[in-house]
């Protein structure tokens, strides 16, 4: 719902554009009368106002207005994320162009989502997190936004792969008194609260606060299952000058939840909430994470500012579930899989930016570095478990023992050093380039085996892009950016590239965003386990072509999010030959989405009420390279929220993800099907000051 200030400052622009239109013709020049020049100066939109943002932080790596950044950007504001009652990082990214969700159905052991074609590297303010597939979910409560980043762009942010990245940016202590406590209910007998609030601690408001938290108890769709958390962040910044800022964040989350259904046979149509063929005493998926982290920031004059950003963070896993592992005429064939896991990173970026001009040409030089020490170890367990009747799963109990099968671990030290450098001609055209080196050494200890091998990495990757405004209102860039990713020991790193064209419109000078973008990326080295020798080879490359189109929009009463894309993924080399001009497994050729709100204003006792409308779409795709073991079914699933004000600061909303209850298999064919998760509402009262 849209504030009066913030539709009075979006309403600005094309008002005073109508205004020009109806002066009458005929005035003589004498009768001409000067009006006072009048100055407007609405300032930025926060994240929580608007689904439109205007520019990027990127944890101060790569900054500005998005019309000039040479490269596609999507960013979904904590507005938008409430506005569609996103509760996984999946949900909030539903509804941006060139990204696939839920390709492993109702799993919830990790955030699984690609970009154009390739599974992503996830960063908080900056820093890595590593990959999404086998990371930690994360809790979008926690965060102001989320910046998606298209394309390659290790000269930015390090480790990546070459479809894009996505950062999260944490919630800061503000100097002003604000705040919003919300209590929900929902599908599955879940209920939850939440608060956010913060203020400044002393009268100048140099020192301020922020806690955000939430409490969940639930379930998910399926039998056996739960949805529970405890999150709590708290945040501390003080700002002895004008030029200076310190903040000091503190978070944990403690989730108790789910690995998933654990499968369904091939070839049935089983209920989703009914029928559960995993082990209730045996289905777990355990979260502990604690994190800390430092931003700091200052300027010395004269254009020279520094920056830079610090992590530390402690995780413990543990995961157990029983899976469908293959199937007779009447049976269920099973097999217990587990793990734990214990994780400590510390991380931190320094850097130094500095502007000067030269004449027409104002410049913009980053310069920075980077340091990051990761332990890891991990225990696998695997065995068999008991066949249970096709016609009727009963559980047959929690095994005594699972077999230990994998014991390792794992030590990474990185050190980078970077160039980010941008040139800007008469705010006409940006020319920018980056350059990035890393050392990353790796050491691997086996447990079982009782062997060590290590890998010493030194990679180079680089972009260039030229942006040109054509109007302030409408840019059209080019670009070429490299990406690098660790494959393990014994083997060279994973390598992209991509080149992109690309024009963005942003008319009235905000309220709208439009962007287009055409690209051709490709990953070489790309490595697997050979199942004779057991070690990791590089296989092969694999290029995805596409055209992504995106919209974001306030217009009055409506705001409007629509996104379309075409991708032609095809594996170009493969180590066995056998899968050349393929597809690889997971990459749709068609997406599309559209997410509209309407308000209709209150009348008398009656307040204001939003009705929002979505629809996702996705063609079908295969399960794996050899398109052979099978295909998903294309989809359209249906979202829908609504929205009323009680009074101007408490609001009554219900919000719907696959309202319809579409059904289809998001993965299967080897030995299970899962099915893409079902239908879920929540009613949520917040008040907010």
């Amino acid at each position: 719902m849209l504030s009066p200030s913030r539709q009075t400052r979006r309403a600005l622009a094309p008002a005073l554009l109508c205004c020009t239109a109806i002066v009458p013709g005929p005035i003589a020049a004498q009768d001409f009368v000067r009006l006072p020049d009048l100055v407007l100066e609405a300032g930025p939109i926060a994240d929580g106002e608007t689904i439109v943002a205007e520019d990027i932080g990127a944890g101060g790596k790569i900054s500005g207005d998005v019309l000039e950044i040479p490269s596609t950007i999507s960013v979904v504001t904590s507005a938008e994320i409430e506005q569609r009652g996103a509760t996984s990082v999946e949900e909030v990214l539903n509804y941006t162009a060139g990204i696939v969700t839920d390709s492993y159905g109702a799993d919830d052991r990790f955030d699984y989502f690609s970009i154009r074609g390739f599974d992503a590297y996830t960063y908080r303010d900056g820093l890595t997190l590593g990959a999404n597939f086998g990371g930690i979910r994360e809790e979008p409560f926690a965060f102001e936004r989320v910046e998606v980043f298209k394309g390659a762009n290790s000269a930015v942010f390090g480790i990546s792969d070459p479809g894009g990245a996505v950062n999260y940016v944490t919630k800061t202590p503000r100097d002003e008194r604000f705040g919003s406590v919300y209590g929900t209910v929902g599908s599955f007998d879940t209920s939850e609260i939440g608060v956010d609030f913060g203020d400044a601690l002393n009268a100048d408001g140099t020192l301020s606060y922020r806690f955000t938290g939430l409490v969940r108890d639930g379930k998910r769709e399926y039998p056996a299952s739960r949805n529970d958390e405890v999150f709590v962040m708290g945040g501390l910044s003080w700002r002895p000058t004008d030029r200076s800022e310190l903040t000091l964040i503190v978070d944990d989350l403690d989730r108790d939840g789910v690995p998933g259904s654990g499968g369904f046979p091939l070839g049935y149509d089983f209920d989703r909430s009914s029928t559960f063929f995993g082990e209730p005493d045996y289905n777990y998926r355990g979260t502990d994470r604690t994190t800390v982290t430092l931003i700091g920031r200052h300027d010395f004059g004269n254009g020279l500012r520094l920056g830079g950003t610090a992590r530390w963070s402690d995780a413990e896993t543990d995961f157990g579930y029983a899976y469908i592992s293959g199937q007779t005429d009447t049976l269920a064939e099973r097999s217990y899989f587990g793990s734990d896991g214990h994780e400590q990173v510390a991380i931190a970026d320094i850097h130094l930016e500095y502007d000067r001009r030269f004449g027409a040409v104002e410049s913009t030089t980053l310069v920075g570095v980077e340091a990051s020490r990761f332990d890891d170890r991990g225990l696998s367990f695997f065995g068999p478990a008991p066949s249970v009747p096709i016609a009727d799963p009963a559980p047959t109990g929690a095994p005594d023992e699972v077999p230990l099968f994998a014991d390792t671990e794992t030590e990474r030290d990185g050190r980078a050093i970077y160039l980010q450098q941008t040139l800007d001609w008469n705010e006409r055209i940006v020319g920018s380039f980056g350059l990035r080196h890393d050392w990353i050494d790796v050491t691997e200890r086996d447990g079982i085996a009782g062997t060590v091998a290590t890998n010493d990495i030194s990679a180079t990757t680089g972009r260039i892009g030229l942006t040109y405004r054509a109007t302030p209102d409408l840019s059209v860039f080019a670009s070429y950016a490299e990406s690098v990713i660790p494959a393990g020991t014994g083997v060279e790193p994973e390598e992209g590239e991509q080149v992109e064209i690309g024009a963005k419109w942003r008319p009235f000078g905000g309220g709208t965003l439009l962007t287009a973008s055409a690209y051709d990326l490709s990953k070489t080295n790309i490595t697997r386990t050979n199942p004779v020798t057991n070690l990791a080879e590089p296989i092969g490359e694999i290029r995805v072509r596409g055209v992504d189109l995106e919209a974001k929009a306030e217009i009055g009463a409506v705001e409007l999010i629509a996104a379309l894309s075409y991708l032609d993924p095809e594996i170009v080399e493969n180590g066995t030959g056998g899968n050349v001009g393929n597809r690889p497994a997971r990459v749709p050729e068609r997406l599309g989405s559209v997410w509209a709100t309407y308000t209709l204003g209150g009348d008398g006792p009656r307040g204001d009420m939003t009705f929002g409308l979505g629809l996702r779409y996705s063609d079908g795709y295969f399960f794996d390279d050899t398109n052979q073991v099978g295909e998903s079914d294309s989809y359209v699933a249906v979202d829908a929220s609504y929205g009323y004000a009680l009074t101007e600061s408490t609001e009554l909303s219900i919000n719907a993800t696959n309202l319809l209850d579409e059904k289809h298999v998001s993965y299967g064919g080897f030995y299970a099907d899962f099915y893409n998760p079902g239908r879920e509402v929540r009613a949520t009262l917040r008040h907010s000051w």
